[in-house]
């Protein structure tokens, strides 16, 4: 709490008007949005690399976001950080009364159930407040595409929108897959395409969604490999002394495989 202390001062001197850092006088909520986005990218970065030194840095970074959001609201009569802190305590032990009150033997997913339903009524009772009906409303659209498109159609389920298998789950997306090949046979028209690709990538979250898969953490998963094959690429060409430019496509397919067979036998040797 000591060091706690210290950051919200820390945070308050350099907001003071006569003797603050010009830079942080000056930011508002919109002007560190961004930065606040990014540090949370930066931590689950340091997660997927496995660097805990690097995570307790990028985790105070994310803290201190939290602080300056809070110190502006403060300053202008909205809350504190200690209200920040109550409403998440608050939240959390509401949330949990199997933890915090009644004690169960419930499942895991009958507490998901349960879980749910605590949040339906806190957003339920946010409508009422703002004057908001809709059960999408309150799913933010600055999230990352792939995690805004998993958000809305969970909550879509929850609501009962949703396939109870998975076999027409793989059928829609064949069907936006066959749409498009119809867009750019038949028509060539740009924004057409963009639509139905756009609709073969919402259907593909439902399928990740519907396998249990985080189709965001799959997809960068799928960027850290193809980093790691095309870097084997780039080594063996250049023991031959070949660039990649002077390759022909079959050619960089041969090597493609090459690094894959080489990354597999490396990881099956670990």
């Amino acid at each position: 709490m000591q060091e706690l202390q210290k950051l919200l001062q820390i945070m308050a001197d350099l907001r003071d008007p006569e003797e603050g850092c010009p830079w942080d006088i000056k930011q508002s909520f919109e002007s560190i949005a961004a930065y606040t986005v990014e540090e949370a990218y930066e931590v689950a970065d340091a997660i997927e690399r496995k660097d805990m030194d690097d995570l307790k840095n990028e985790l105070g970074d994310l803290l201190f976001q939290v602080v300056f959001h809070s110190h502006m609201a403060s300053e202008l009569n909205h809350f504190a950080f200690v209200d920040v802190v109550r409403e998440v305590s608050d939240k959390l032990v509401r949330r949990h009364p199997h933890v915090f009150a009644e004690k169960s033997s419930k499942t895991e997913a009958e507490l998901n159930r349960d879980w749910e339903q605590h949040k339906k009524k806190e957003r339920a009772e946010k409508g009422e407040m703002s004057g908001r009906k809709g059960y999408l409303d309150g799913v933010a659209s600055t999230m990352p595409a792939l995690r805004w498109s998993e958000k809305l159609q969970n909550r879509a389920a929850h609501h009962g929108f949703d396939w109870d298998d998975i076999a027409p789950v793989f059928d829609k997306l064949n069907e936006e897959i066959a749409e498009l090949k119809a867009e750019i046979i038949h028509r060539d028209n740009q924004r057409r395409i963009s639509d139905e690709m756009g609709d073969i990538l919402f259907a593909s979250v439902n399928l990740a969604r519907h396998l249990d898969v985080n189709p965001e953490q799959a997809l960068r998963d799928s960027n850290r490999k193809f980093i790691s094959r095309f870097e084997v690429v780039e080594q063996l060409l250049q023991e031959e002394g070949r660039q990649m430019e002077d390759c022909s496509v079959a050619e960089l397919e041969g090597y493609w495989g090459k690094a894959k067979q080489l990354i597999s036998s490396a990881n099956e040797r670990q």
